[in-house]
């Protein structure tokens, strides 16, 4: 199957500080990839610089064999690439409806803004309920619903997904990446999933990438990693959770 998203020796910084240093990966068209890692690994700032929001420093990004890299955030959606950013951010003040047209600002296909419309509003029915209430009047979990149809609505070929179970319920968790496998199989859409829930990554995603000071460290099918006892200490709760796992983690490392 060939590569709908390719990063080759990608660099990004904040000032002198390198955030990501020489990430090279590669993503499958119609796949679900997650990138694993502690706080502070690079995770949010690799998305940022894939969708043009943070400027690499070196490297390239190629989507749907067209070179992006550098280019405005605009252009990069009118290619096809979209992120749903961590925290949500919807448009507190615009009613859910107003925040779905939103996602279609770019589109002049108003047909297929309909269809579209419709289809985002089946995967997510209580958005339908509250299409005339202000977004930031939304519970956090229907938020994340809404910053996702919101990404629907652009009719992407791929989106970049941002920590979507930042301060979810277990159950609203398994309910956002439940949708997040449908969207994937009924519309062929690829996903990159940023995600400290590993366990639920790891069970939802095709390939895996584990990020560690701004470089990937291990990476594979996840069916493979899930299998790894590396992985399973430090990431799926078999032998360390938390902070203590994590300190454990950065001092074992036996994937490199």
């Amino acid at each position: 199957m060939s590569a709908l998203l390719e990063v080759k020796n990608l660099e990004a910084a904040y000032g002198p500080v390198k955030a990501v240093r020489g990430v090279s990966l590669s993503v499958p068209d119609g796949k679900i990839a997650t990138v694993l890692g502690p706080n502070g690994a690079g995770k949010t700032t690799l998305l940022k610089t894939l969708s043009g929001i943070n400027d690499p420093k070196r490297g390239s990004v190629i989507f749907g064999g067209q070179d992006v890299t550098g280019l405005d955030p605009s252009e990069i959606v009118r290619q096809g690439l979209v992120q749903v950013p961590e925290g949500r951010e919807v448009f507190p003040l615009l009613s859910v409806h107003d925040n779905l047209m939103m996602g279609a600002y770019l589109r002049r296909d108003r047909d297929g803004v309909a269809r579209d419309l419709e289809t985002v509003l089946a995967y997510f029915p209580i958005l339908k309920e509250r299409a005339k209430q202000d977004a930031g009047l939304l519970s956090g979990g229907q938020q994340q619903m809404l910053a996702i149809a919101r990404a629907l609505m652009q009719a992407p070929r791929m989106i970049l997904l941002d920590e979507p179970s930042l301060g979810l319920s277990p159950k609203l968790t398994q309910e956002i990446f439940d949708i997040v496998l449908r969207i994937n199989r009924e519309r062929g859409t690829a996903l990159m999933v940023v995600e400290q829930n590993a366990q639920i990554a790891l069970a939802t995603a095709d390939i895996g990438f584990i990020l560690e000071g701004g470089r990937i460290v291990c990476e594979g099918p996840c069916a493979e990693l899930r299998e790894r006892a590396d992985i399973q200490e430090f990431y799926l709760g078999m032998g360390g959770q938390g902070a203590r796992g994590e300190k454990r983690w950065k001092k074992k490392k036996s994937w490199q």
